[in-house]
């Protein structure tokens, strides 16, 4: 059965409000929304709705929300959908209704952490539904923008996936240049062995079957298969044995995804979710 991340976890309110403040202070500058607040008078009102223009999977409307309620407590918003709904061209996923100054200075940064954590969900989705009917999850990696990782490994939970370590200091993953400089792949387990706490697993990168068969030797919790065809997953899913996680990575995309989990991987990891993944295309149209 597909490993399908349905309940993800939320944000914590705090880091959505620090995201869209940061947001907001990098856009008004020194002396705020000089275009709007030299045209549009300080007691207009509008409405407006933000639109997809094109399919996708919906993410960050609480980072919308946000930006317009700090820009004007008043204002009344509604989302005829939740993070995580499919959404068709022409579909309304917020509206908003106050100050015109408001909506019209929050307008972009609203706009970009919706259309850009949509679009990480949306890849992800992809490659999820690729992979339906496998035993496969599909995960993310640390290939994130700065300040942004946790924001963007939301989005992915929204698509459907699920998440790689945080950071250095939540799991071990043990790559080709730490190999290299440790001197081998069983040094490098068993110094991290020797310092590792109880509850923190470790992984290691191989790009052989011979470093796998090292790798598994010296008792990896889990392996990172890097950039082998299908083929060799396979073979690669019957050294291992059950023993440790399996993990194929290095440009999976939607279109291969299928035939990399049909041999039998466990997970599916994919830097490009969050650094390359097109935005999906929104608009703010005053009603």
């Amino acid at each position: 059965m597909t490993k399908t991340n349905k309940h993800p976890i939320p944000l914590s309110p705090l880091i959505v409000q620090t995201a869209v403040r940061n947001a907001l202070t990098e856009d008004l500058g020194r002396t705020g929304d000089i275009t709007t607040d030299s045209i549009i008078a300080d007691d207009a009102t509008m409405s407006a709705a933000m639109v997809a223009r094109s399919a996708g999977r919906i993410a960050g409307l609480d980072f919308a929300v946000e930006t317009f309620r700090l820009l004007d407590p008043g204002a009344d918003i509604t989302a005829p959908c939740s993070d995580g709904d499919g959404v068709e061209p022409g579909q309304a996923v917020l509206k908003v209704k106050g100050r015109a100054r408001a909506i019209l200075t929050g307008e972009r940064v609203a706009l970009n952490f919706v259309g850009h954590l949509s679009g990480i969900a949306t890849a992800t989705r992809a490659i999820v539904d690729a992979v339906a009917g496998t035993k496969t999850r599909v995960t993310c990696t640390r290939k994130t923008t700065p300040g942004l990782r946790a924001i963007e490994k939301y989005a992915v939970r929204v698509g459907g996936g699920f998440n790689h370590r945080f950071g250095l200091d939540d799991g071990i993953l043990i790559k080709d240049n730490h190999i290299a400089v440790a001197g081998g792949i069983a040094i490098a387990i068993e110094r991290v062995k020797a310092t590792a706490g109880h509850m923190v697993k470790i992984e290691v990168e191989v790009d052989t079957l011979d470093q796998l068969r090292e790798a598994m030797e010296v008792g990896a919790d889990a392996v990172l298969l890097d950039n082998m065809d299908p083929p060799t997953l396979k073979q690669a899913v019957a050294i291992i044995d059950g023993r440790a996680i399996a993990e194929a990575s290095g440009r999976i995309t939607a279109e291969t995804a299928r035939a990399v989990a049909q041999s039998g991987v466990d997970v599916i990891s994919a830097g490009w979710l969050t650094h390359s993944a097109p935005t999906l295309d929104v608009g703010l149209d005053i009603a």
